[in-house]
């Protein structure tokens, strides 16, 4: 992304790395299609309902596994009970090369095997409260591309949701993986900066985040 100042890859926590502008033009582009076409369903972009009555502000479509709180499904049991859509093999592909930008060849990304991703839209006003990926098996890493506009990004602790924390501004095209010691760490959107996105994304308005995970689970 152009500035007055260039941006460098940084290691926010040990596991946790930011890389920006990773994703070219042309792949958000693609990207951008791809979430269109998969938030048409079967399985259509909604906002999650919670346990304790309270509705996601985030909207959100499942690939590979369905997420709800707090478990994963290979049906959209919280929705509409449509099997959700397959996990593609291009996707993992594009994990595996995420997770060798940040840690470096030999740093496990030959092995990793994401098989369920969450893509989340946020519009001007949505945020996402401090948690943690906790329902999966696997202790391989999360990989998080962001297209659209800026967000602010909180990447907490292990031991709970407040401090210490860093927050990370997470521009389109940008790339975050965290495994290791940061793997459960907690973590959140506190905002989003409207009108921040560059052009040529073919996106409108909004924030998309695409978080790929290994989940362990068989079936």
């Amino acid at each position: 992304m152009d500035g007055l100042f260039p941006r460098s890859r940084a290691v926010i926590a040990p596991g946790a790395v930011h890389v920006p502008d990773w994703l070219s033009p042309e792949r958000q582009r693609e990207l951008v299609v791809a979430c269109r076409e998969w938030a048409r369903g079967p399985v259509p972009l909604r906002h999650t309902a919670l346990p304790g009555g309270g509705v996601m502000s985030v909207r959100t479509v499942c690939l590979g596994w369905h997420w709800q709180p707090y478990r994963y499904a290979r049906t959209a049991d919280d929705v509409n009970g449509a099997p959700v859509l397959p996990f593609p093999g291009w996707l993992a592909e594009l994990g595996r090369a995420a997770v060798a930008e940040a840690y470096g060849r030999g740093g496990g990304s030959e092995a990793y095997a994401p098989d369920a991703a969450l893509v989340n839209f946020y519009d001007g006003t949505a945020r996402m409260g401090m948690h943690r990926d906790a329902e999966e098996r696997s202790e391989a890493p999360v990989v998080s591309l962001s297209i659209g506009d800026t967000c602010v990004f909180r990447f907490g602790n292990t031991e709970g949701r407040g401090r210490p924390w860093t927050d990370v501004e997470l521009a389109s095209g940008d790339l975050f993986v965290f495994g290791g010691p940061s793997r459960r760490a907690f973590h959140g959107v506190p905002s989003v900066r409207p009108g921040t996105a560059p052009p040529g994304t073919g996106m409108s308005g909004g924030r998309l985040n695409l978080t790929l995970r290994e989940t362990g689970l068989d079936g």
